[in-house]
């Protein structure tokens, strides 16, 4: 009677997850196979997308991308994180509210945000102008894949953070006293005991940076220009410009099967280190 109540339970988020995902996936998968000229059932959308070198190297630079702003927010994260969860106390909470804050933020706002700040002639030019440093007429930052990278990050560098304090914060600290006290240095403290330790939270930090980054479209549509372009902005408009459903929802399975092949990897990675 107990498992038949566990099951009537979990019905309503079972039935949530067939209709409103798996179904899309299955219906996105029916029109991958289907010519956009009408042609009917065919796989040439998926050999149009691998003949072309465009393609190709629109998605190594999306993996590129995802990649460098996974470790650029590691980098920025896995200090802070540190610092929250064994070195402050009193404003613990209120940078925790600062780094929340941009959760609150439309995301068009902050890119939006980000418009201003980099454009020539924008916030930052007058910036470094004021302060003697003077980069001329043109910062050649705004239509770039380093303008992308710099949003992305602000915009997913804040999970990356919550991740890693909550695997720091559980950490005893009387195993860091019995590292120092047995004679270990600091970085070996740090490699044998608290980056193990914390190798939950930094997977799971990867994981939420790199995979939404693989298909984000709308930074690099408003600051990447043609030079930021990435696989995510070519699916945008085959579905919305060029309607072609049939080799959008291919490049879109394609970049799935990335998605989870990435997090395989990362999962694999994950625990080999923590064995």
């Amino acid at each position: 009677m107990e498992h038949k109540k566990r099951r009537l339970l979990t019905l309503p988020s079972v039935c949530w997850l067939l209709i409103f995902t798996v179904l899309p996936l299955l219906i996105m998968l029916f029109y991958s196979f289907q010519s956009d000229s009408g042609a009917g059932f065919t796989i040439e959308n998926y050999i149009h997308f691998f003949s072309k070198a465009t393609y190709l190297k629109l998605t190594w630079r999306t993996i590129l991308s995802a990649l460098l702003v996974t470790f650029f927010s590691l980098l920025i994260s896995y200090p802070l994180a540190y610092i929250l969860a064994k070195r402050l106390r009193g404003a613990r909470a209120l940078i925790l509210v600062l780094i929340i804050i941009p959760f609150f933020t439309n995301q068009l706002v902050r890119v939006y945000s980000w418009l201003i700040f980099l454009q020539d002639g924008g916030v930052l030019n007058r910036f470094l102008a004021a302060i003697g440093i003077s980069p001329g007429d043109s910062l050649g930052i705004l239509y770039t894949q380093a303008a992308v990278i710099i949003a992305l990050v602000h915009a997913y560098f804040p999970y990356m953070v919550i991740t890693i304090y909550m695997a720091l914060e559980r950490m005893d600290n009387s195993m860091l006293e019995a590292s120092y006290i047995l004679g270990a240095t600091r970085l070996t403290t740090f490699r044998r005991v608290i980056f193990p330790v914390s190798m939950p939270g930094v997977v799971s930090g990867i994981l939420i940076v790199f995979v939404p980054c693989l298909g984000s479209f709308v930074e690099p549509r408003i600051l990447g220009g043609t030079n930021g372009t990435l696989i995510g902005t070519v699916i945008e408009d085959q579905f919305t410009e060029l309607y072609g459903w049939g080799f959008g929802s291919s490049i879109a399975f394609l970049l799935l099967a990335l998605v989870i092949l990435s997090m395989l990897v990362i999962n694999w990675w994950g625990r080999r280190y923590e064995e």
